[in-house]
């Protein structure tokens, strides 16, 4: 008996050590096809993605929908509100709870006043936690009521996984109505959206890209006394530590976080011809890793650069001319037993994406929806089909196809002039 079971073990072991690799290749397949890469590249980010900016399509991801804590990152919401929301030349005055912020701080003081402007670089450049709270008090009323519109944001953007409590990206939970609890956070994916939001779509696009490429910049305190507005002879200095603008060749902006529970974080975009690129990285290690993310930033970078080029829907589009009229049954015609047709043209309802970043064997899917047939009576203008423009399976356009002119039905009076028109009566 015990020679049946060394001999039962053995087998089992044998086809254990047969089967393994190929389930661990089936796994390999798996996590592949679910991360839409066709290549595998070593990053060190728990959470990453590289996004062609212009249409949102995922050109790499690893684990990009996983909820995770963004650290400073959540700083770019906070700078693209303040700029679609607020006026630049307001002063902010400090409230005791932004002055009791932890470092990173401006070091400002309760009571004091700063400009938007100003604060705005403060945040960008040296990622201050003190004026992230009193801009978001200044726009929103509170820190609460700023998250709110920071949320409703995220959002309009098309951001679902992302929850956001604090202005300035510090570790935090909280308790939504609902009852459940969250903690401040977002995917690599909403915060590649969100990036790509405020460098190509937000009508502060300009200021934004302006505040996050400046080098350095000085600025003054200011203080009420007597009912008047006056400088406070404190002077600050501030520098953009976001070190990825001088790594490649036509980075645009970026942010820099870190947070114990977060790890070091990164969201940047880089512009080549008519390429844009958006990276966001989260959990990209820990102390004392903090050149990781530069790492991992380049090589997406350079895998985008590499691999994708720009090809514009209008390589594509239907031509007017090559659609067929359709016919038209129950219409009008000049004489009696003549089909008619009606012209169609292509119209564009609502403004899309102008191209899409494309691999070398990728190419756009050209899906045609049309009626064949119409019955009259045919408005001019009617829609009678679509054409749909995709790649791998994703819509990145339609078009529709109307009637360009009206058919009228056949009825009574069409029919006795036809009769008329055919014996000659008059």
């Amino acid at each position: 008996m015990k020679y049946k079971s060394m001999k039962v073990k053995v087998l089992l072991l044998f086809l254990f050590l047969m089967l393994f690799p190929i389930f661990l290749y089936m796994g390999e397949v798996k996590a592949e096809e679910n991360g839409k890469n066709s290549t595998s590249l070593k990053l060190y980010a728990q959470s990453a993605i590289l996004m062609d900016a212009g249409s949102g399509r995922i050109l790499y991801e690893k684990n990009s929908e996983e909820i995770r804590p963004m650290a400073s990152t959540t700083k770019i919401m906070t700078c693209i509100l303040a700029l679609e929301y607020g006026n630049l030349e307001d002063f902010v005055e400090v409230s005791s709870y932004a002055a009791s912020m932890p470092k990173v701080k401006l070091n400002m003081r309760a009571g004091e006043r700063y400009c938007l402007k100003d604060l705005l670089y403060s945040l960008m450049l040296e990622s201050h936690n003190d004026s992230a709270v009193a801009i978001a008090e200044h726009i929103g009323g509170s820190v609460e009521g700023f998250a709110a519109m920071m949320n409703q944001k995220a959002k309009d953007i098309g951001c679902f996984d992302t929850f956001f409590i604090t202005p300035n990206g510090l570790d935090a939970a909280a308790t939504t109505p609902d009852g459940e609890t969250k903690i401040h956070s977002t995917t690599a994916a909403d915060l590649a959206k969100i990036m790509s939001y405020c460098i190509m779509d937000s009508p502060a696009k300009e200021e934004f890209l302006n505040i996050t490429r400046t080098p350095s910049y000085q600025f003054e305190g200011y203080r009420e006394k007597e009912g008047k507005i006056e400088n406070s002879g404190r002077s600050f200095s501030c520098y953009n530590h976001n070190a990825f603008l001088s790594m490649m060749e036509g980075a645009l902006s970026g942010k820099t976080g870190f947070t114990g529970n977060a790890g070091y974080c990164y969201v940047g975009s880089l512009k080549r011809d008519d390429r844009i690129f958006v990276v966001a990285l989260l959990g990209c290690g820990w102390p004392n890793n903090r050149g990781y993310k530069w790492s991992d930033t380049k090589k997406l970078m350079a895998y985008g650069l590499e691999n994708f080029t720009y090809h514009s829907l209008n390589e594509v589009k239907v031509d007017e001319g090559s659609l067929a009229p359709i016919p038209v049954v129950g219409g009008q015609t000049d004489k009696i037993g003549e089909s008619i047709s009606v012209p169609v043209t292509v119209v564009t309802k609502e403004a899309g994406i102008e191209g899409v970043l494309l691999k070398e064997d990728e190419s756009f899917e050209k899906r045609e929806e049309i009626a064949k047939e119409l019955e009259a009576p045919v408005e001019k203008g009617t829609e009678v089909g679509k054409i749909t423009y995709l790649v791998d399976g994703e819509i990145y356009g339609i078009d529709y196809v109307i009637t360009a002119d009206n058919v009228k039905k056949i009825d009574f009076t069409w029919c006795f002039w036809q009769v008329i028109k055919h014996y000659s009566i008059f």
